[in-house]
This record gives C-alpha cells, sequence and structure tokens, in this order.
C-alpha cells in the first residue's frame, strides 16, 4: 500500500432482511482491493443494528460510523433498487451526516430490476449534490440478483470487472484532486 492511501468507505445501502447487497459488496471490495493505494473499510447498515441508531437518533452508536465518514477521502454506495428510489436506511445514513460528505466524491454500485438500479442512483446524485459532494458518473450496474451471480459471489459476466475498474480509476483521480484541494484550502459550504 502506498504512504498516503486513499480511504474508501464502502457502504452497504440495504439492511433487510434477506437483502443481496453484501453479496455485491463483498465482489467490488475484492476489486478495489486490488488497488495497491486503497485502504478500504465497509459500513453495513445492517450491522449492530446502525439503521436502527440511525432512526432512534442514539448518538452513542451513530458516533464510530460518523468518524469513519469523516475519515473517508471518497466513498462508495452500494444500493439496491426500492419502488424506483434508494433504501431508506441509507437515506438516514447520509441525512444524519453533512460535513462527512462535502467536497468528497462518491461512486455507486447498483442492482435491481430492469433499470438496473440505476433509478437509486439518479436520485441518490440530486442528494448528495445538494450535500456538496461529487459524484463519479460511471457506476457499476447489476440488472437483477438471480443468476448474475454465481454459488461462490462471483459474478457471471466480466463486464462488471471492467466497470468496477473504471469507477475506482475515477474515484481515486477524484479522490486525491479533492483532499489536496482541501488539505490547501478548506471546504465553504
Amino acid at each position: 500500500m502506498s504512504q498516503n492511501p486513499v480511504r474508501v468507505a464502502v457502504i452497504v445501502g440495504s439492511a433487510r432482511a434477506g437483502r443481496f447487497g453484501p453479496t455485491v459488496a463483498r465482489w467490488f471490495v475484492g476489486q478495489a482491493r486490488q488497488f495497491a493505494n486503497l485502504d478500504v473499510d465497509v459500513i453495513d447498515l445492517a450491522e449492530d443494528d446502525l439503521h436502527l441508531a440511525l432512526a432512534a437518533g442514539d448518538d452513542g452508536r451513530v458516533d464510530p460510523v460518523s468518524r469513519r465518514l469523516d475519515d473517508a477521502d471518497a466513498f462508495v454506495v452500494v444500493t439496491p433498487e426500492y419502488n424506483h428510489s434508494f433504501p431508506a436506511p441509507l437515506k438516514a445514513l447520509i441525512d444524519w451526516h453533512r460535513p462527512q460528505w462535502q467536497a468528497k466524491p462518491v461512486g455507486f454500485v447498483c442492482y435491481g430490476g430492469i433499470s438496473q438500479g440505476l433509478r437509486a442512483v439518479e436520485q441518490l446524485r440530486l442528494v448528495f449534490a445538494e450535500l456538496h459532494a461529487v459524484s463519479i458518473r460511471d457506476t457499476v450496474s447489476f440488472q437483477s440478483t438471480a443468476g448474475v451471480f454465481d454459488a461462490d459471489g462471483e459474478p457471471t459476466d466480466d463486464g462488471c470487472t471492467v466497470a468496477s475498474k473504471t469507477l475506482l480509476d475515477q474515484l481515486v483521480w477524484w479522490a486525491v484532486a479533492l483532499r489536496d484541494a482541501r488539505a490547501a484550502r478548506p471546504y465553504a459550504a
């Protein structure tokens, strides 16, 4: 790993029972860990009932996650599409934090239905723009969960590997540029 790695928080945005998000996130994290200059931290909204702590306004349980978001140079949101949008627990995490997103890049890995989760991403772009984050235009998307991943949790099509490399290349570029800019001059929102 390089001396000043880019710290990427990968956020698993679904907290539903039986969700497919952890499978997608594990695969993506494996792709990200192939980059020597990345330090990857996975924040799963279902772990330790974080989504319930966010909904209850439980500072004590949310503060450790807030610090992890503070420490991140960039984010990748792994999200399904629910009813043409993204999950409520993900919105709670986003709304709970404001300065953590500012002047940092956000990439997306999405899945679900005929739109491949892209309708959820388009709505997330609007939310993150309001928070002064920079969204990465290229995404990694999967149409459904059935047959797209094999029994070992690996995608059955190699196209997503190329897409993940493109996303990560762009994410790293923006993360370094914005980290340097924030160090030279604090961002004023």
